[in-house]
């Protein structure tokens, strides 16, 4: 089934190294026939093993049709030169850093590439798009993808929508909003073609190890404490990769231009049963002489921890016929199940980024 219109030949996914962008090319490798320029900095966290692997499998269908262009958003020149290289008909805008802790840590990372990164690639996607033929320029667009975090935190009741107000409590969630008002600003003001997303928690295969999941399986394997923030009553609302990935390709072939999108994965879970539900899972699937849950240890709560997230999909579910098929139980087994099956993986990109589990972001 084509996802794209013919016309739609080039498409450039900034982040693609990353854990939700890899997803993405893997897909489009798949599923399309689309020539696929992926811009990353390879950063720590920014691996191209799952990538290689589909390209590996796909043999001849595969080769030629991804090509890295290794360039940091942050260098304005570099970052046209890149655009100009892509000729995109279709950007999908993932590149950002995205970990809480670190942003509490090194907030300067996060201004430079949240913010100014974003600001560069509007710069040079926006010269590209004018000089496009009539054509071109109808069909091309950029999706931006952001995050529940920018709205704050939730009382018990309530949901995150398109209307929400912009209420963010972190370096990284004030950072994803400045993002996001710079891209809105692009279309009101210039007329610039783009498309925001607004995404809840993602977990499944190939997420960096720092992240809440993968962190609590590498830890409890190691037989090592595992750490919950305060009193680990706060919710996240749960989106399996794979569901962001078919939002954001519909989103991207059939979404409204100037619109915005909630995506969540209707997971409202604490964080302390996401911890246990790893746990029993584990000891199912590896068992030991006592169960995991032993080595929860409750930790000094995080700086401006926000309490609640939850995401209403209401209008992508009505516009795009987009609905979360993963149930978070069974998407938590199959993701427990392949951490347990690629460590080396998890080691390796461990390694080669210096990150070796410890606790980052406390003041």
């Amino acid at each position: 089934m084509a996802l794209f219109p013919d016309s739609v030949k080039k498409v450039l996914v900034t982040g693609g190294a990353g854990f939700i962008g890899g997803a993405v090319i893997r897909r489009l490798l798949k599923n399309t026939s689309l020539q696929i320029y992926n811009l990353d900095k390879m950063g720590y966290a920014s691996d191209l093993t799952s990538i290689d692997q589909v390209i590996k499998l796909m043999g001849i269908d595969g080769y030629g049709r991804h090509e890295l262009i290794k360039v940091n958003l942050v260098d304005a020149k570099a970052t046209g030169i890149a655009v100009a290289k892509a000729d995109p008909d279709l950007v999908i805008h993932l590149a950002a850093e995205s970990h809480v802790d670190r942003s509490i840590s090194t907030p300067l990372q996060f201004i430079e590439s949240n913010i100014i990164g974003t600001f560069n690639i509007l710069q040079s996607l926006a010269k590209h798009w004018e000089k496009l033929p009539i054509d071109r320029r109808k069909r091309f667009r950029m999706i931006h993808i952001s995050t529940d975090e920018v709205f704050g935190s939730l009382p018990p009741q309530g949901q995150f929508s398109e209307c929400s107000p912009y209420d963010p409590r972190s370096p990284y969630s004030a950072s994803k909003a400045a993002s996001d008002h710079l891209v809105k600003s692009w279309f009101h003001t210039f007329g610039f073609p783009v498309i925001t997303t607004n995404c809840s928690n993602n977990y499944g295969p190939w997420q960096f190890p720092e992240k809440l999941i993968p962190m609590v399986i590498m830890k409890a394997i190691k037989n090592k404490e595992i750490p919950i923030y305060g009193d680990g009553q706060n919710i996240r609302d749960w989106l399996f990769v794979e569901d962001h990935v078919d939002a954001l390709l519909a989103v991207s072939a059939e979404g409204e231009i100037g619109r915005s999108y909630c995506i969540g994965g209707i997971n409202e879970i604490s964080n302390k049963k996401v911890v246990e539900l790893i746990c029993s899972i584990l000891d199912e699937q590896r068992p030991k002489p006592s169960p995991y849950s032993r080595l929860i240890q409750f930790v000094p709560d995080r700086p401006g921890h926000d309490r609640r997230y939850s995401i209403n999909p209401k209008r992508i579910c009505k516009e795009l016929a987009w609905k979360p098929k993963y149930e978070f139980n069974k998407g938590l087994q199959d993701t427990v199940h392949w951490y347990l099956n690629n460590l080396d993986w998890c080691e390796s990109i461990m390694c080669k980024s210096n990150y070796k589990g410890e606790r980052i972001g406390l003041q």
